[in-house]
C-alpha cells in the first residue's frame, strides 16, 4: 500500500512539474493581458485531457468510437512530450538564476536590464523547438498510419531449384490488428496484394496486441488475401496474450485455442514449430516456421529443432522467424543451410529517417539488424517494417510495409 501511494505520489509530482513548465513558457512568452483567463484555459484543458487519458481503457475505449478514444490519447501524449521538451529547455535556467540570486546577494554589482529577457527568450525558443516534433508526431498519426509503401527486393540464390527461378512471395508481418482505427484503408491495401498474383504470402506474426477477439472486425478483410499457394504464418510475441493480466491460466490457454481457430477461418496456415514443402515439376523448398524466439526478456516458444525436422534433404530452405535476433544467434550458427529468413518484429520503431542518404531509426540501437535486406555468407535475412503499429498509432519516417520478394537462380 505505502509503496503504491509513494509511486503515485513520484508520477503526480513529475506530471506536474512538467505542467508547471509547460505553462511558464505560454506565460513568459507571450505575456497575454488576460492572464488568468488564459491560466484557466491552459489548465482546464491539461486537466481535462489527464483524466481523459486516464479513464481511457476503462471509459474512452469502451463508450466512444476506437478512432475518437486514441486520438484523444495521441493529443495527450504528444502535448506531454512537448512540455517536457520545454521543461529541458527552463528547468537549467531556472538553476542557473537561482546561483545568480545567490551571486547577486553577495555582490553590489547592479542587475542588467533592459532587451528581451534570457527567460522569455529561452521560454519562446523552448515553445518553438517543441511545436516541431508535436507537429511531426501529430502528422505521422494523421497522415502515415495507413500510408503503405509496396517495396520489391529480388535475390539470388545459386542452389534455388530452377521450378522456382522467378518465384514472387509477398511478406507481410506485425498487422497489430488491436491498433486500427479504420477499415477502407485497409480494404484497399488487400486488394493491392491480391493484384501482385502473388506465388505466396507469409506473414510473420504479432497478429493481434494482446487478446485474439481484436481479430474480429478484420476477418472479412484479412480472409480474402489470396496467393497461387495460400498464406501461411507464424506467431509473433505479441500473439500468446503474454501482456494481459488473465483470471485465470486457462483463460490465457483458451485464448491461444482461439488465436489457433482464428487462422483456419482466415485460411492461413499457420505454422507452430513446424515446416510445408512446396513443390514444382518435381523440386521442392521448405517453409520452415518456428514460434517466437527473441533475445533479452522476449519469451522463446520457438524450438527450431521440431520446426526444421524433415527437412534434411530439401535444397532450400526459407525460415519464418518473428524477431531478428534469432538470424545471428541461432539460425547463422546452428542452421547454416537456411537460405533466407524472413522477420518482423521491430517495426523499425515507427521512427526514423530513410532515403537514399541516410537510414536511421533509433531501433538500430536495439537490433542489429531491424529493417531491410542483410546478407552474411550465403544467408539472407529480410526483416519487415511492419503492416500496423503498436502504442503510438502513427508512422513518422519508417513507413507501413509490404514486400515483394523474388526469388531468382543465380
Amino acid at each position: 500500500m505505502l509503496q503504491s501511494i509513494l509511486f503515485f505520489t513520484l508520477i503526480f509530482s513529475i506530471y506536474g512539474t512538467i505542467e508547471y513548465y509547460g505553462w511558464t513558457a505560454i506565460r513568459t512568452a507571450f505575456q497575454p493581458e488576460n492572464i488568468n483567463r488564459v491560466k484557466w484555459i491552459y489548465w482546464g484543458l491539461s486537466a481535462g485531457l489527464f483524466l481523459l487519458f486516464a479513464s481511457y481503457r476503462p471509459f474512452l475505449y469502451k463508450y466512444l468510437p476506437k478512432s475518437v478514444a486514441t486520438y484523444f490519447a495521441v493529443v495527450f501524449v504528444v502535448l506531454l512530450l512537448s512540455k517536457l521538451i520545454v521543461l529541458l529547455f527552463l528547468f537549467p535556467e531556472d538553476i542557473t538564476r537561482f546561483f545568480r540570486f545567490l551571486a547577486s546577494k553577495l555582490s553590489s554589482s547592479p542587475p542588467v536590464t533592459g532587451g528581451i529577457s534570457r527567460s522569455e527568450f529561452l521560454s519562446k525558443a523552448a515553445l518553438i523547438t517543441a511545436a516541431v516534433p508535436a507537429g511531426t508526431l501529430i502528422y505521422g498519426v494523421f497522415a502515415n498510419a495507413y500510408n503503405y509503401q509496396f517495396r520489391k527486393v529480388s535475390i539470388k540464390f545459386p542452389n534455388l531449384p530452377e521450378a522456382f527461378n522467378g518465384f514472387r512471395i509477398i511478406h507481410l508481418s506485425d498487422i497489430h490488428s488491436g491498433s486500427f482505427t479504420r477499415t477502407e484503408p485497409i480494404e484497399k491495401v488487400v486488394k493491392k496484394i491480391n493484384a501482385v498474383d502473388a506465388d505466396l504470402i507469409l506473414f510473420t506474426g504479432d497478429l493481434v496486441n494482446n487478446v485474439t477477439s481484436e481479430m474480429e472486425p478484420f476477418m472479412n478483410i484479412f480472409d480474402k488475401l489470396k496467393s497461387k499457394h495460400g498464406v501461411i504464418s507464424i506467431t509473433g510475441n505479441h500473439d500468446y496474450g503474454d501482456y494481459v493480466r488473465w483470471d485465470t491460466e486457462e483463460a490465457k490457454k483458451e485464448n491461444f485455442k482461439q488465436f489457433i481457430a482464428t487462422h483456419k477461418k482466415l485460411g492461413w496456415d499457420l505454422l507452430l514449430n513446424e515446416n510445408r514443402i512446396l513443390e514444382r515439376n518435381g523440386e521442392k523448398i521448405a517453409i520452415v516456421g518456428v514460434e517466437n524466439w527473441g533475445g533479452g526478456h522476449f519469451a522463446k516458444y520457438g524450438k527450431f529443432n521440431l520446426a526444421y525436422k524433415g527437412t534434411e534433404e530439401i535444397p532450400f530452405k526459407i525460415l519464418l522467424s518473428h524477431d531478428p535476433s534469432s538470424w545471428d544467434a541461432r539460425v547463422r550458427k546452428e542452421y547454416p543451410e537456411t537460405d533466407l529468413t524472413l522477420s518482423g518484429h521491430t517495426h523499425g520503431a515507427q521512427f526514423g529517417i530513410e532515403n537514399k542518404w541516410l537510414k536511421w531509426s533509433p531501433s538500430q540501437y536495439i537490433y542489429k539488424q531491424w529493417a531491410g535486406l542483410y546478407n552474411e555468407g550465403k544467408q539472407y535475412l529480410y526483416v519487415n517494417r511492419g503492416f500496423g503499429f503498436l502504442f503510438y498509432p502513427g508512422r513518422v519516417g519508417i513507413l507501413p510495409e509490404v514486400t515483394e520478394i523474388t526469388l531468382l537462380r543465380g
